[in-house]
């Protein structure tokens, strides 16, 4: 154990100039690490002007991580906010949506966005959500035809081990690749609200300063996360990155395009971490998920949907894993008795 935690670390950065960049090439990029030499891509094709689906199997062809990377690529974008911090993006549609991180454009007045073959053009927020660390902006004088959509995959099938690849702006070098594997699941990050974003893919796949709001790719050159935050003792990257998981990512950004209010799940409990196990209920809301299933205030919580509930994170993780109306099963312990109940989840918006 270290005496001082890593920390984890928001990945906008401000804009370098071409001088200082060559330096870290060396340290940001690892194309010649092709861990994920030879992959199964599927193709989808999303209708235009609507956003992209979760991936529909259409057919399958070998690809190397260099074909990947030469697809999917296309569809990636450098932001660069305010004229000094710099971003990544990645295309969702045909109108010109771009899903990034909320921490990327906060404040934006001006945004630049940079295709890789140099096209550059202006953009707008077109929502976000501090909750979840998702943003939309969208791109205005660009042909429907010039853009490239990625498809979002499915993260609730990722699996540690899996292989990835990211592609962005660390440190202003627009267009790096890295590779790596999935290195753990579910895991829970902190967002620029100071909520929990849960289902978190972590990752070594060299992330840094200005990856933030780029796409971490599967196997098959899905989206399956928009790389988000580092843990490190360094500032640098340690191999220690998380991505926000792409199912929440795809949600977020469908009701930020429609112009609705993100909405997110809410069990409707003020919590502790339980002193022999679970997480203690330090008060619960009235007329909320839990108040209407019989928990109250003192109830020690130990698994949702049967998965144990070892700590605040690991329940604020499950329970953002859900949307606003879903039924799940809580399982807690009042005194020395042990009950389940089904709780359907309320809503809260942002």
């Amino acid at each position: 154990m270290t005496s001082k935690p890593a920390a984890l670390t928001l990945m906008a950065v401000a804009a370098i100039a071409g001088g200082g960049a060559g330096a870290v090439v060396v340290a940001t990029s690892r194309d010649g690490d092709n861990r994920a030499a030879t992959v199964t891509q599927t193709t989808s094709n999303a209708a235009a002007g609507t956003a992209v689906p979760a991936s529909d199997t259409t057919t399958s062809t070998t690809l190397t991580a260099s074909e990947i990377y030469r697809n999917d690529n296309k569809g990636v974008v450098d932001l660069v906010v305010n004229a000094d911090a710099e971003g990544s993006g990645f295309v969702i549609d045909r109108r010109g949506d771009i899903v990034t991180n909320e921490h990327v454009v906060d404040g934006a007045r001006t945004i630049r966005v940079t295709f890789s073959d140099g096209t550059k053009a202006s953009a707008t927020v077109v929502g976000s959500d501090k909750t979840t660390d998702i943003a939309v902006v969208r791109v205005t004088g660009i042909k429907a035809s010039m853009l490239t959509p990625l498809t979002f995959g499915d993260s609730s099938a990722v699996e540690a081990g899996d292989a990835v690849l990211a592609i962005g702006s660390p440190f202003g070098l627009a267009e790096t690749l890295t590779t790596g594997i999935v290195s753990g699941t579910d895991r829970t990050i902190e967002s620029p609200s100071g909520a929990t974003i849960g289902g978190a893919i972590q990752t070594d796949a060299s992330i840094n300063h200005g990856n933030s709001g780029g796409p971490l790719i599967d196997a098959e050159g899905d989206v399956v996360g928009v790389n988000a935050q580092i843990e490190s003792d360094s500032g640098g990257s340690d191999g220690v990155g998380f991505a926000i998981p792409s199912n929440t990512a795809r949600s977020v950004a469908l009701q930020l395009i429609a112009g609705e209010t993100v909405e997110h799940p809410q069990l409707g409990v003020q919590i502790e971490d339980g002193s022999s196990g679970g997480v203690k209920l330090a008060a619960v809301t009235a007329g909320g998920a839990a108040a209407a299933a019989g928990l109250k205030a003192g109830d020690t919580i130990t698994a949702i949907d049967g998965t144990t509930v070892g700590d605040a994170d690991a329940l604020a993780s499950l329970i953002a894993s859900h949307q606003p109306g879903d039924r799940v099963r809580v399982t807690y312990r009042r005194g020395s008795a042990s009950a389940t109940v089904t709780a359907t989840l309320g809503e809260s918006k942002s």
